[in-house]
């Protein structure tokens, strides 16, 4: 399915946002990349972009504020039906509540945190917003992992929370998050692999859907971007990692159509 109109069940990858310290810029970089069009939300809200694909939501992008400088990144928001008790939960289960629930208007209310392994996420509830409503089609979310050089902990971090259940994937130390249903697989969790540099923190990586890896890695290294991972093949598409102008890293997918958000 890649239209939704209904609140994501909990747990559920559900939105992502970038993190700017250029805006304008970022959002020019991913139109170009992606297709999008961006709204802007208006100065009640920090001037917000939310990235739309044929009038559906796909992401947002937001500037930094001055005071909190951090580097450039792609968040993850995992859906709450009560972010208040979501909170509760990551505290009780050893991680960081690091932006406490707030109020998004009538959108919806959100807080960020952060697991014991140290990778950061968002938490949405819905309100008028349900988070993405276009995933699995070129420019939008098709995947998202938990990358953590402590994987065990963030499985059981993360079913504390969620009450994920996983399926091993053979002789890899990776695990896909199955959702409510047979074949409802919803995210990874796993190793971050041996000769990543020591720097690299656990994180959840965002994966776009593109017609041709190739092509958006061309279109990406054009406007200013550079390449982490070149393309490669793999049993559910052709893959690659970048980074965008401003530090920002992301994957794309040419194809994920059998691991792929439902």
């Amino acid at each position: 399915m890649s239209i939704r109109n209904e609140p994501w069940p909990e747990g559920t990858p559900c939105w992502v946002d970038h993190a700017s310290t250029d805006q304008k810029a970022a959002i020019a970089f991913y139109s170009a990349l992606f297709g999008w069009e961006v709204q802007d939300t208006g100065e009640a809200f920090g001037h917000y972009g939310m990235a739309t694909l044929r009038g559906q939501l796909v992401g947002g992008v937001g500037e930094q504020p001055p005071e909190q400088p951090t580097p450039p990144a792609w968040t993850t928001y995992l859906a709450s039906n009560d972010v208040d008790k979501t909170c509760e939960a990551i505290t009780a289960a050893g991680g960081t509540v690091v932006m406490p629930a707030m109020d998004v208007g009538a959108s919806g209310r959100m807080a960020i945190a952060q697991d014991p392994t140290g990778a950061y996420f968002g938490v949405w509830q819905a309100g008028e917003v349900i988070g993405s409503t276009l995933v699995n089609e070129p420019g939008g979310v098709v995947w998202n992992e938990c990358r953590s050089r402590d994987p065990q902990r963030a499985l059981d971090f993360y079913t504390a929370v969620f009450g994920y259940k996983y399926t091993k994937m053979a002789d890899e130390q990776y695990w896909t998050i199955d959702g409510a249903g047979p074949g409802n697989t919803i995210g990874g969790i796993g190793v971050i692999e041996p000769g990543v540099p020591a720097e690299v923190p656990a994180h959840w990586m965002t994966y776009f859907s593109v017609a041709d890896a190739d092509q958006t890695v061309a279109t990406a290294t054009s406007s200013g971007g550079t390449v982490q991972m070149d393309p490669f093949d793999t049993p559910f598409g052709r893959l690659a990692v970048l980074t965008d102008p401003q530090g920002a890293v992301f994957s794309v997918a040419g194809t994920i159509a059998d691991v792929a958000q439902s």
